[in-house]
């Protein structure tokens, strides 16, 4: 197993995401493309995909995709995984440590879509790829509620913000979502991006302010699909949210769970005291991160038909 340091690792991901930023607005010395491989490599090392599960691409109706399969997969459960990277960077390959973690422990196969990346790509394409492999899994006989949707940072904004859109265009609803540190405000209005701006080891307001311009073009902050926290939500699965305590996220978060709630969405909301941006990523290495993954899984099986 690779012995990681949680602070160093912080601060090489947070040094790694400025470059993000900077190449995508075509500054810093790197080519987006160089830096997108930077990052999955970064992720790769870190966290090597687990043992006993097998990784295949696929084609979700025009959507590249990769499953996630253990080989003690229960038939016809599934999680929809959506990967995080500030709609900038990101890909399956890089998160093939933490789905195939997550996809091990609840014996579900993980789809994770390879959704369009801005700025080739602006807002909504991630929104309306996240949907179209969605409809993709659900054509291909998976019935809804064997579904669980999951997604970190970005994705985990994406994983509210998909449903809401499917739900619009007529999909039926998945057994449940989990929102890991979710990017839900692109307003940054929440008390935290101030008084924990400079406490949360790996990022910033400023920084995702600047990807904010980057993905969003000319399109308002407060679109419900970009910033699930001014969605209405009615009608959606069970949500759990997860989120630490030391995030510039965290208030948003909060204003998440209060939507839902506010909307008669079955909502749990999971505040881990001092945890940076998820903090998951270091299960094995993390008490914390270990209980926040356990619980992940617990939440998403206790939705989901008995194996």
């Amino acid at each position: 197993m690779v012995q990681i340091d949680a602070p160093a690792f912080y601060q090489e991901w947070s040094d790694l995401s400025g470059g993000v930023f900077d190449a995508a607005a075509g500054k810093g010395a790197r080519t987006l493309e160089e830096v997108r491989l930077a990052y999955r490599a970064f992720f790769q090392d870190s966290f090597p995909a687990p043992d006993g599960v097998t990784f295949d691409s696929v084609d979700a109706d025009g959507v590249a995709a990769e499953y996630a399969t253990p080989a003690d997969a229960v038939t016809g459960r599934h999680l929809v995984y959506l990967h995080g990277g500030a709609y900038i960077v990101g890909d399956p390959q890089g998160y093939r440590g933490l789905v195939g973690d997550l996809a091990r422990r609840l014996r579900a196969r993980a789809l994770v879509p390879d959704y369009r990346l801005a700025p080739e790509a602006t807002f909504p394409a991630a929104v309306d790829d996240a949907v179209t492999a969605y409809r993709w899994l659900l054509e291909q006989g998976v019935a809804p509620g064997n579904v669980v949707f999951a997604g970190d940072s970005a994705g985990g904004a994406l994983a509210v913000s998909t449903l809401v859109a499917a739900r619009d265009r007529g999909l039926p609803m998945p057994a449940a979502s989990i929102a890991i540190s979710p990017w839900a405000n692109l307003e940054h209005t929440g008390a935290t991006m101030f008084t924990l701006d400079g406490v949360d080891p790996s990022v910033s307001r400023e920084g995702l302010c600047r990807a904010a311009d980057v993905v969003l073009g000319s399109t308002p902050r407060n679109h419900p699909l970009a910033s699930p926290v001014f969605a209405d939500t009615r009608g959606l699965p069970p949500v759990l949210i997860q989120i630490g305590g030391h995030e510039v996220m965290l208030s948003d978060a909060v204003r998440l769970a209060a939507r839902l709630a506010e909307d008669a969405v079955p909502t749990r909301l999971d505040v881990a005291p001092g945890m940076g941006h998820v903090w998951h990523l270091l299960a094995d290495h993390l008490p914390a991160a270990d209980k926040a993954v356990a619980d992940a899984v617990a939440f998403a099986a206790e939705h989901l038909p008995a194996a």
